[in-house]
């Protein structure tokens, strides 16, 4: 290489030097930035972290009293929870049945205030002073059982008897607005109520025995 070419060289790395400083000042900038970043994002959620767990101490008091069959029950209970969930899994009253779980089949009929609804839609939280029946509590302390129990045993109104004590909850409720229905009124009375078995007739006569059989029982 010639001392022309050399020193043209030499001239060529002043030009240089400040580009590769320029490349390592982005670097470090680039890098200066993402632990900026890392560290506010570590920030956020350390305070969401903080945030939810101030939420939960106001949201968090679940145990609640309900009246169950008669009975004071203190339970632990979500916001969202729904009474069928809270009967079944959590007081063990197992007698109410999920089926659709979306207030179409009636298998999970109980009574609140002597009026039947799906507790599948009903949250827990909104029956807190209000008096909660299952086909548990329809029986006596002595063992006997609802009249309209007995009239579904004497009549073999079931096949699978999955439905049964939604069928029998709803007949309870309609019963005590109308103790002396016709068939037709008695059906329509709990047609909220299907059977998966489709055994319908049969379950009829049977729900107008343990009508007749309330009768009874009221007059003597």
């Amino acid at each position: 290489m010639t001392e022309k070419a050399n020193s043209e060289a030499v001239q060529d790395l002043p030009d240089e030097e400040p580009k590769a400083l320029s490349r390592r000042n982005f670097i470090k900038g680039v890098i200066s930035s993402g632990v900026a970043v890392s560290s506010a994002g570590y920030l956020f959620r350390a305070s969401s972290i903080l945030h939810g767990q101030q939420l939960a101490a106001v949201v968090g008091e679940r145990l609640i009293t309900l009246n169950v069959n008669g009975q004071q029950r203190r339970v632990d209970v979500m916001k969202q929870e729904t009474l069928a969930w809270t009967l079944r899994y959590k007081l063990g009253l197992t007698g109410t049945k999920l089926g659709c779980d979306r207030a179409e089949c009636g298998s999970c009929t109980v009574l609140i205030d002597d009026i039947s609804h799906y507790s599948c839609s009903v949250l827990t939280h909104n029956v807190r002073g209000r008096k909660v029946l299952t086909i548990e509590g329809l029986a006596s302390a002595d063992g006997t059982l609802h009249p309209v129990q007995q009239g579904v045993i004497d009549e073999q109104g079931f096949q699978c008897a999955f439905c049964m004590p939604g069928f029998i909850m709803s007949a309870v409720g309609y019963l005590k607005t109308n103790p002396n229905p016709t068939r037709l009124e008695l059906a329509h009375g709990v047609s909220g109520n299907l059977c998966r078995c489709q055994d319908y007739d049969k379950i009829l006569t049977a729900l107008m025995r343990g009508a007749e059989n309330m009768r009874r029982s009221s007059l003597g």
